[in-house]
């Protein structure tokens, strides 16, 4: 059952990287791609119906953390507070950009807060990949397994490390250019004329950055965390993950040069999901590894719940997931298309 509910993690995750992601994409190509207030509003447009409802699957993630892992869950969540705080205060302030601006109509207003929208949306995304290269480094785990991070101490790989330093400023990095594609590619999908066009133009020169610092960050990983080549030797299958990654990879090449947007879009979906899959196959059974004493790395092992209590929760998330993956099936089947500013709305 452990491996079941560590499968289920990274499966909301990924999710919600993917669904959240093309919405944090959105926001930072914003003022980019955008160049009247027509645009901006087609933007919002192309995200409103959605963009409430994925952050849902981070907070379920975090449900099942509770549930399924509580050891994780409470030194995860203390020792990560001070990135927590700022990852809530932004996404706050990215929903403020985006139900506020449209209260009050005057320029200064609403391009306040298509900034705020903007900028927020782009720490989010530099901030979820820095936490992603914390899990892959490692934390300074203690005796009893909770730790504390500063925001950041040398900026180099140390057992104290903070919660940034040149790795996980990377996994940053990559996640912001992944993202920036990936709701570029959405943009274009869901809109036509000078906004669509522009977008494409924003994949298509981000796209050589996130091949770079993809390698850059794989270097970087397999250099500072020994052993994460070990599933991979010991269940040959899992490499199914990574060319998955490079199918999608390449398909974000290939389909923008036929003008194929939501070719595209399933595209960078692919990559992103298989990235994920790959790193946490690469992770498995470790969850926290510990930077400090590798005894003290916390596994699905030494931090799932009873086996009776993860029987019972699996026998209520399947129906569980069943039931929001068809409301989500219905709510993107209703709202696609492309989207006009005579809609209304955002």
């Amino acid at each position: 059952m452990e491996t079941f509910w560590f499968c289920v993690v990274a499966l909301m995750i990924a999710i919600y990287t993917i669904l959240d992601g093309f919405d944090l994409g959105a926001g930072i190509v914003n003022l980019i791609a955008s160049k009247s207030e027509d645009d901006r509003t087609k933007i919002l447009q192309a995200i409103g119906p959605y963009w409430d409802g994925n952050e849902v699957w981070l907070i379920a993630a975090g449900g099942v953390l509770y549930f399924a892992f509580p050891k994780l869950y409470a030194a995860s969540f203390s020792g990560f507070y001070l990135p927590l705080m700022i990852v809530l205060w932004l996404l706050m302030l990215r929903g403020l950009g985006i139900e506020f601006r449209h209260q009050f109509h005057h320029p200064m207003w609403s391009a306040f807060w298509n900034t705020l929208f903007s900028i927020s949306s782009l720490l989010l995304a530099v901030f979820f990949g820095a936490a992603l290269g914390n899990v892959v480094r490692g934390v300074p785990l203690n005796a009893e397994g909770y730790f504390f991070e500063p925001l950041w101490t040398t900026f180099t790989i140390v057992p104290d490390a903070g919660i940034l330093d040149w790795f996980t400023v990377i996994m940053g990095l990559v996640a912001l250019c992944t993202l920036t594609v990936h709701g570029a590619n959405y943009i274009a999908m869901r809109t036509d004329g000078g906004l669509q066009l522009r977008s494409r133009r924003i994949a298509k020169m981000t796209l050589p950055l996130v091949v770079l610092l993809s390698i850059a960050a794989l270097i970087s990983a397999f250099s500072i965390r020994a052993g994460l080549e070990q599933s991979y030797l010991a269940h040959p299958w899992g490499l199914i993950f990574p060319l998955l990654a490079l199918a999608g990879l390449a398909g974000m090449f290939i389909f923008p040069r036929n003008g194929d947007d939501a070719k595209s879009f399933i595209s960078s979906s692919v990559f992103i999901g298989a990235m994920l899959a790959s790193t946490a196959f690469a992770m498995y059974p470790n969850v926290l590894p510990a930077s400090t004493v590798e005894s003290r790395g916390l596994t699905i092992f030494n931090s799932a719940a009873g086996a009776y209590g993860l029987s019972i929760g699996a026998a209520w998330w399947v129906p569980g997931l069943i039931l929001a993956m068809g409301y989500f099936t219905y709510l993107y089947r209703s709202f696609r298309g492309k989207v006009t500013v005579e809609e209304g709305g955002y």
